[in-house]
């Protein structure tokens, strides 16, 4: 190999004694014999604009353990001789010219576990000896021209793969039943860009919940199972499969099928005699006259019941008594008692009544476990926690000794009634550990609340910064790094993974919720769809629950906002996913250095001051100022985490670009997020 510009090699010496020194080569100390030296163990030149094609003389290495050639002009094949460097563990020969097919010897490296061949023109079959890789973490093949089917029996072998890439190939065979059998899998299944055909197997829905899948641009058919991790889905997931029908598409089944057989049926009848004759117009009416009957007898049945169970007193009453997820009104009249009662075990269930703009609320559980009186609720304890301009806040000890967090919306949008009721059937179907919980919501005309989990131990930003501007103690770097990660963890998944695509559009400390062992939830997202539909006045003392939640005053003015991306100054901007990865890499920035970015800066060369800590920690970086002059001062006492700081400091600059589209995507950003530490 070559390097375009002649300087990738210009301290390679033969004559030197040890190619240590050299660029892009690392070692290490093999054994404890202190006269051995220092064997090769890493080989970095990625991004040098090297050409030629890789020496087989690597496979003498037999101790190399990465191999990092990614981002070059490298041509020709894959040598079988590589793979006798029986240490390898990473292969990251991406976004190259290499041809030739994958040796099917590369699964004898025993210790392989990061194998990233994607942007290359490798061709091929999806080698049945990859079973044998039972130590891979990381197969990525994408964009590639590798063909022909997927056999059966590789996946389950796989029990440690966490990343699989096969997006852009020229895969033409149906997806293996056992890739369900990937029970270790993180991120996203990209199967995306192929010809793969078939039903898409139930068993993908036995995947971790967390899994995104996209299976865009293919050929595959029938219905989209419902089961397990592809509830989780948005139709992304499964555009452009002209066959695929079902929820989350927009694209009825049965209706597909009927279209279908008229088809058949037309074709068929067009094929016999000339004659076009169709059924006779008075068998037609016969026809119609049956199916009327039947249907006023069903309807007579259904109504027949209902007065039963209703007089047997299983129904609504007028008391107002009904548990929470049942019938919830306090009624002024009974003409239809039942018209919006609901089971305790239903979940995202809706009123019909709610936006009649009429009479009493609705108290409506979206959690099935989640159960109480909404009498309970007026009578509870109620303290304000806070107010923003997505309402106020309060925490409210139910009889139970449960406390739960309270939201008052605006007063209006009872003309939106099922607007609202859509978008907190999204809010409902979110599920992840570091995302707060929506148990339930209370709708009236002049009153909407919305109930979810209270999170104890109040938020990150109390936490930073306290009320004398110092950090709790309790913030070592251990626990900065969990927070990183659990927070990371669950944008993630609002941003991959639920029913909505969700965009946050307001991350930042004081929307990260810690509990008693200091674990991060996400909070108040979805909330500025929903302040746009019930109006802009939340601070009101409301209508029907006004007495039992205490009243606010209006609060100061708000200081102006730091936490924004560049584009988000820009009036009439709205929030995207990669204006959220701006906003993590801020906190970020602020777990790192213990500063916010409300406040000046004092700079390190002059007397002036730099509001803008992103701005303030890349001059740093660029003046190549000692990392102690940026990061939080407790946080030098643990001389071990300095690797781990600076690598969570590299995240939060690539998050904080000032261009979106050289943003990583927030899964991205976990990815090397999780590395951290690890």
């Amino acid at each position: 190999m070559d390097a375009g510009g002649g300087t990738v090699f210009s301290d390679w010496d033969e004559n030197d004694d040890t190619p240590c020194r050299w660029t892009g080569i690392s070692c290490a100390n093999i054994s404890d014999n202190s006269s051995e030296p220092p064997r090769v163990v890493g080989v970095t030149l990625s991004g040098k604009n090297l050409r030629g094609y890789l020496p087989s003389e690597l496979g003498t290495l037999v101790y190399l353990r990465r191999l990092n050639l990614h981002g070059n002009n490298i041509y020709g094949s894959i040598p079988n001789n590589l793979l006798n460097a029986t240490s390898l563990h990473s292969i990251f020969l991406y976004d190259n010219n290499i041809s030739g097919q994958l040796p099917p010897s590369v699964c004898n490296l025993p210790r392989l576990q990061n194998l990233d061949i994607s942007g290359n023109s490798l061709s091929g079959t999806f080698s049945k000896d990859l079973r044998k890789c039972r130590q891979l973490q990381r197969l990525i093949l994408a964009r590639n021209k590798f063909s022909g089917e997927i056999p059966v029996g590789v996946f389950p072998e796989l029990a440690n793969l966490e990343q699989l890439d096969l997006s852009e190939n020229l895969f033409n065979s149906s997806i293996p039943e056992d890739i369900g059998e990937l029970k270790s899998l993180t991120g996203t299944l990209n199967l995306s860009f192929n010809h793969f055909s078939g039903k898409i197997p139930k068993s993908i829905g036995d995947l971790p919940l967390t899994i995104s899948f996209d299976l865009r641009n293919n050929n595959l058919s029938g219905e989209i199972p419902q089961t397990g991790s592809f509830a989780n889905q948005g139709p992304t997931a499964f555009l452009n499969n002209p066959m695929l029908c079902g929820f989350p598409l927009q694209k009825n089944c049965k209706n597909s099928s009927n279209n279908s057989s008229d088809r058949v049926q037309g074709s068929s009848g067009n094929e016999g005699t000339n004659s076009h004759k169709g059924l006779k117009p008075g068998f037609i009416i016969l026809i119609c006259l049956a199916d009327a009957f039947g249907v006023a007898f069903i309807g007579l049945v259904i109504i027949y019941l209902y007065w039963k169970k209703k007089d047997s007193g299983g129904g609504c009453s007028c008391t107002g008594k009904g548990k929470f997820g049942g019938n919830h009104e306090k009624r002024m009249f009974c003409d239809f008692p039942c018209i919006n009662g609901f089971s305790n075990n239903d979940s995202e269930v809706e009123s019909e009544k709610g936006g009649g703009g009429g009479g009493e609320g609705d108290l409506v559980a979206i959690d099935k476990g989640f159960s109480f009186e909404l009498d309970e609720l007026l009578r509870a304890s109620a303290y304000v926690l806070g107010k923003s301009g997505l309402g106020i806040v309060y925490k409210v000890v139910l009889g139970n000794g449960i406390p739960v967090a309270v939201r008052r919306l605006g007063e209006g949008g009872e003309q939106r009634y099922k607007e609202f009721v859509a978008e907190i059937q999204a809010i409902g179907r979110v599920k992840h550990p570091n995302v707060v919980k929506l148990r339930a919501y209370y709708w009236a005309p002049d009153e909407k609340l919305l109930i979810s989990d209270f999170i104890s131990n109040g938020n990150l930003a109390s936490a930073l910064h306290g009320r004398n501007g110092q950090p709790s103690p309790s913030l070592t770097w251990s626990t900065r790094l969990k927070i990183a990660k659990g927070t990371a963890r669950g944008l993630a998944y609002l941003h991959e993974c639920s029913p909505r695509k969700f965009v946050h559009g307001d991350i930042k400390p004081s929307n990260i919720l810690l509990d008693n062992e200091l674990q991060p939830y996400i909070s108040d997202f979805g909330l500025n769809r929903l302040i746009n539909i019930t109006g802009n006045n939340p601070s009101s003392s409301g209508g029907f629950m006004g007495g039992a939640l205490p009243y606010l005053k209006p609060a100061q003015p708000e200081r102006p906002n730091n936490y924004r991306a560049p584009e988000a100054r820009i009036p009439g901007n709205r929030p995207t996913q990669k204006w959220d990865v701006y906003l993590f890499g801020v906190v970020l920035l602020e777990l790192l250095t213990g500063k916010s970015p409300d406040l000046s800066i004092p700079t390190t060369s002059t007397s002036t001051e730099v509001s803008d800590l992103v701005r303030w920690v890349r001059k740093g970086f660029e003046e190549q100022n000692p990392l102690s002059d940026m990061v939080e001062p407790m946080l030098l006492q643990e001389v071990h985490a300095k690797k781990e700081v600076l690598a969570l400091f590299h995240v939060a600059l690539a998050c904080t670009e000032a261009d979106p589209d050289i943003r990583p995507r927030m899964k991205t950003a976990l990815e090397n997020i999780e590395k951290v530490g690890a």
